[in-house]
């Protein structure tokens, strides 16, 4: 099972995607969901990993941040190594986010139709919230 997050800055879950089978990709996901153009309305920016590279089409005015790759053939220069560590430093918070999330156990078992499993993960949405919030 497949699903995409947003946290705020603190790590607090904000929201989460439909689930999908696992077979499927974070930035078809992403694409599926129009994660870019919902984030672009509302005026906000993100921070991604890798498996979001390419899926922001407006370098010019980008709205999702990713950290680069190196190539097989030719390392990363200093300063990409440097813009990595500054993203990976700021989605560790988010990181933390999808640990707590991952620490309902029920996620590692489950053997669901992908609309069940969205309706689960709304409620954990909710019950993270809930956590959180005391």
């Amino acid at each position: 099972m497949l699903f995409l997050a947003l946290t705020d800055e603190k790590g607090r879950l904000v929201w989460i995607s439909a689930a999908w089978p696992g077979r499927s990709s974070e930035i078809t996901t992403a694409r599926h969901n129009k994660l870019i153009e919902h984030l672009r309305v509302a005026g906000l920016g993100a921070l991604g990993d890798l498996g979001f590279i390419g899926l922001d089409d407006d370098p010019s005015n980008p709205v999702l941040l990713t950290g680069y790759k190196a190539a097989r053939t030719k390392a990363l220069t200093r300063a990409r190594k440097e813009a990595n560590k500054l993203i990976a430093r700021e989605r560790a918070a988010c990181e933390h986010a999808f640990s707590h999330l991952k620490s309902w156990r029920i996620l590692t078992k489950l053997r669901l139709d992908a609309r069940h499993a969205t309706t689960l993960l709304r409620a954990l949405l909710v019950l993270t919230k809930h956590e959180v919030a005391r």
